[in-house]
This record gives structure tokens, sequence and C-alpha cells, in this order.
């Protein structure tokens, strides 16, 4: 393992790179950790050019690499450091995050993306892809989902904070459709709306062996639409119905589920429903600030008595929470539970 994380270095030629290089044999890397440092492009070639060897490397660690570097720099050192991973058979993790790639640096993470069919876990947080960059990254990773009918590799996807909006949302939910294996999926605060959510909904229901959802702080409905405007709450509580059978986590705080006029979203009922089969793993639900009321915590009272594995229900934040009768049956099925 090659592990220089949070030494905020500022490596810029070959020779700042050495030290940390000399006494490792590439041919037997596992790991590398460069997070927490600012790689220039000569340094990062020098990266690059070590890791052409690395053929058993599973663990590439590239968060929070550019800081202070322009936007000039930063496509020359990325391509440096993806190239030799193109075509390793052998990594299963790429991490990425918190690295501000913009639309810009989209084309030289794209080749990497469409032609490494190993990955397991991609993450891709806080990179502002924006809603052009984000579609287009989606694009990549859909394809490089097997057309042959194989299984894809691929298993976690983290992408949050990049606002991807609608547009990236959408064509997310093609790359999730394509890549049926995931097991985690993070999207939160990234801006979308509801035919986004509509959309990523509709993708995942391919997604049978998800485990873990979080698309907290993003818009379901619109307070101000009609019925037309509840399609993507409605989507979703299809997908819970039937989809997700192992799911254990799922985080839909800050999503505007409800108009907060004693509306109880579809998505509620979903837990509710004598037909939904797909719940029985769930142990923690997050729900925090979406305009719930009396009405939706009876509903969710109901459900907590089938909902067995379910040890934690976070509510704060919405209506209606003092002295309710409801909450407090909640509770105590909760902590029947083991909660």
């Amino acid at each position: 393992i090659l592990d220089i994380r949070g030494k905020q270095l500022k490596l810029e030629t070959a020779a700042d790179v050495a030290p940390f290089t000399t006494d490792v044999d590439p041919t037997k890397l596992t790991a590398i950790h460069l997070g927490g440092n600012s790689i220039g492009v000569e340094a990062a070639k020098a990266f690059g050019q070590f890791l052409e060897t690395a053929d058993v490397l599973q663990l590439a660690d590239l968060a929070d690499i550019f800081t202070g570097r322009t936007i000039e720099e930063i496509p020359a050192a990325i391509q440096a450091l993806l190239d030799p991973l193109s075509h390793k058979t052998s990594l299963r993790e790429i991490n990425l995050n918190d690295n501000a790639f913009g639309e810009r640096v989209v084309p030289f993470l794209t080749p990497f993306l469409e032609s490494n069919h190993s990955i397991r876990v991609l993450r891709l947080n806080n990179n502002g892809l924006g809603p052009a960059g984000g579609k287009k990254i989606a694009e990549a990773v859909r394809k490089s989902a097997p057309t042959d009918g194989s299984r894809s590799n691929l298993e976690v996807v983290i992408c949050g904070r990049n606002r991807l909006e609608d547009p990236g949302a959408t064509a997310w939910a093609k790359a999730f459709e394509a890549h049926k294996t995931l097991t985690e999926v993070q999207m939160p605060q990234n801006g979308i709306r509801m035919d986004g959510v509509e959309a990523l909904g509709r993708g995942l229901v391919a997604c049978s062996e998800l485990q873990i959802v979080n698309f907290q702080d993003n818009a379901f409905i619109d307070v101000e639409m009609d019925e037309e405007g509840r399609k993507a709450v409605r989507a979703w509580g299809e997908a819970l119905k039937t989809s997700w059978p192992k799911l254990r986590f799922l985080d839909l705080s800050d999503c505007m589920l409800s108009n907060g006029e004693g509306e109880v979203p579809p998505l509620l009922e979903a837990f509710n429903d004598p037909n939904t089969k797909s719940l029985q793993n769930l142990q923690e639900l997050r729900l925090q600030n979406n305009n719930l009321d009396a009405q939706s915590y009876e509903v969710l009272a109901q459900a907590v008595t089938k909902l067995t594995n379910l040890k934690r229900l976070d509510l704060q934040d919405n209506d209606d929470v003092e002295d309710n009768e409801h909450l407090d049956d909640i509770a105590e099925h909760l902590k029947a539970h083991g909660g």
C-alpha cells in the first residue's frame, strides 16, 4: 500500500514523487492513497508511470488531489493518473471525491469510465459536474455495462453534491438500468426535481439487489403543481412495493414528499400496502423535513408493525411532532425491534 493521505504536500515534479515510490514495488501494490495533497501535471505523470505495472491494484484513492490547481492543469493531471488504470482488471474501487472537475474535465474522465469494466465502487462526490457534465459521465458509465448478457461488476455509485439536476439524473437512470447489479446508490444534494426523480425511480427498478439508497435533498414534488406533480412520488412508491427486497437503508430527507396540507405521499402508502413484498429487511428510514403531518404518522405507525427489522425512523423537522400518539406508537415498535 502506498499511502500519503492528508499530508498536505504540494507535489510538482517527478523528483517530488520519487521519495514516496522508490521503495514500493508497483507489481505488488494493492492500494494507493493520494488524497489531501496537491498534485501537479508532472507529478501526476510520475505517479501514472509508476502505476503502469501495478497489475494487482484494487483501490485507487484520488480524492481531493487538486487543491490550488488551475483548470488548465487538472485535465492533463487526471489523464496521466487514469490512463494507466483504464484496463486494470484488478481494480475494484476508484475514489475521485472532492476534486473540482467541472464539465471541462469530463472528457478526460469518460474514456476511463467507458473502458474499465472491473470497477465495483465508483465515488464521484462533490466534483462540480453540473447537468451537462453529469450527463456525459452517466453515459460513459452506461456504455461500460456488458452487452453480452454477462453480469456487471459495478455495485456502488456515489455521486452527490454535483448539481446534476434533471438532465444528469435522467442519464444516470439509464446507467442504473444497464447495471442491474447495484447494491448502493447515493445521490444527495443534486438539485434534481420531479422529472429526474421519476426517471431515477423507474431506472432503479431494474436493480433488485439494492441495499442502500440515499437521495437526500432532491425535490420529489412541486407544491404548486397539480396531480401530475406527484408522478415521482408515485413512481418511487411502486418501486418500493416490489423492486428492492434487500433494501436496508433509505434516506429521503429534505425531499419535499408532501405539500404539508394533510397529504399522505403515495410513497409512504407503499410501506403500509398489503401487497408490498420488498421491505422486510429495511432497518433505517430517514424522512426528515418533508412536510409530513399526523395523517402520515398514522400510516407509518401501521407500517412499522409489519417492518419488523426497522430500528430507526427519522422524522425530525416535520409538522405536528409534539404530543402525537402515532409517534409514540412508532417509538414503542422501534424499541421492540431493538432500535
